[in-house]
């Protein structure tokens, strides 16, 4: 296939990823909405005694049923020995893990036509895919999902599913509505094997801190009670254990940056805009990791400060190169 051709291929690829992560976010939407609910410790039932409440796995004694209302829309009261009383939310339909497992298909369907997308415009180019924004952003979109479906495969975080399909589909119809260019040659100055590293990196970490971003945004949304959204405490764990793996990743990323930048440009450190906020969400990065394990910052407080940072690395990836520009501005936004 000639240069042109792929290229074309490429775009194809993208505009059918874009349907496959937003069919697969449908699917995990239905499993979310229509799955088991359970409280913010994890209980599928609360227990009401005379001395207060008490959360618990579903009871399996046998009780006497009567319907009642709850404050998650409804739900069912057993009188159990003792004057106990079991509220347990409503059972979920059979089919709503299987909805969850055909988005996980899709998603991954849509992961190999991301890939697809990324090898096909590498082959275009004869280059490294990430040479401009476009290419930049479809690179990141696919490192957050490889990084959800990854951690799929060790842990059940389907929850996040529909979170980060729909945050990647929106990164893809950006990147194509408002940052597309044509297939081509880069400056001299990005001609380098450097961008397999730094640039690799960065996308790599920038994926991981996605899926950190979007379980702290649960976080903030997850309220008391029943809820079909995971427990505070798992939403927090994906985070932190995202963070901690990207965190190194990054900082290779900014060190191996300074690397690059002496060799293109004869100094290690410029205070250009991109450099500058990359090593600001380091910081902010770093601050979320020295508060949780230092000062023992837990909840809503470690989230918030994760979520500074999360807004610190968008700011870096994409509204640096548009709003402020530097020597950063020949990764283009497109036309």
């Amino acid at each position: 296939m000639s240069a042109d051709q792929l290229a074309g291929l490429s775009d194809d690829l993208v505009l059918a990823t874009v349907l496959l992560y937003l069919a697969s976010m449908i699917g995990f939407a239905l499993e979310l909405a229509f799955g088991r609910a359970r409280t913010n410790t994890g209980a599928t039932s609360i227990t009401l005694t005379e001395d207060g409440v008490t959360e618990d796995a579903p009871a399996v004694a046998a009780k006497a049923t009567v319907a009642v209302g709850t404050a998650g829309g409804g739900g069912v009261a057993e009188a159990a020995g003792g004057g106990a009383v079991v509220v347990s939310p409503p059972e979920p339909p059979s089919w709503a893990p299987k909805a969850g497992m055909v988005a996980i298909v899709l998603g991954w369907l849509g992961w190999a036509t991301n890939l697809g997308s990324l090898v096909t415009r590498g082959l275009a180019v004869d280059r490294w895919p990430w040479g401009n924004m476009y290419e930049f952003v479809v690179a990141i979109c696919f490192a957050a999902v490889t990084a959800f479906l990854v951690t799929q495969l060790r842990s059940n975080v389907r929850f996040l599913g529909a979170f980060v399909m729909v945050t990647s589909a929106l990164g893809l119809g950006f990147a194509v509505i408002w940052l597309h260019v044509q297939a081509g040659p880069v400056v001299p100055a990005l001609d380098s094997y450097w961008i397999a590293i730094h640039v690799s990196a960065a996308v790599i970490a920038s994926g991981l801190f996605i899926v950190a971003g979007v379980s702290g945004i649960l976080y903030l949304i997850r309220k008391d009670g029943f809820s079909r959204l995971p427990t505070r405490d798992d939403l927090e764990r994906v985070a932190h254990q995202a963070i901690v793996l990207s965190f190194p990743i990054w900082t290779f990323a900014v060190i191996a940056g300074a690397l690059w930048a002496d060799k293109a440009w004869g100094r290690y450190w410029g205070w250009d805009p991109k450099e500058v906020w990359a090593f600001i969400t380091w910081i902010a990065y770093a601050a979320y990791l020295h508060a949780r394990a230092t000062a023992g910052w837990r909840g809503r407080a470690i989230t918030i400060v994760q979520l500074v940072a999360f807004a610190c690395l968008l700011f870096n990836l994409v509204g640096v190169n548009i709003f402020l520009g530097g020597l950063h501005s020949y990764a283009d936004v497109g036309n």
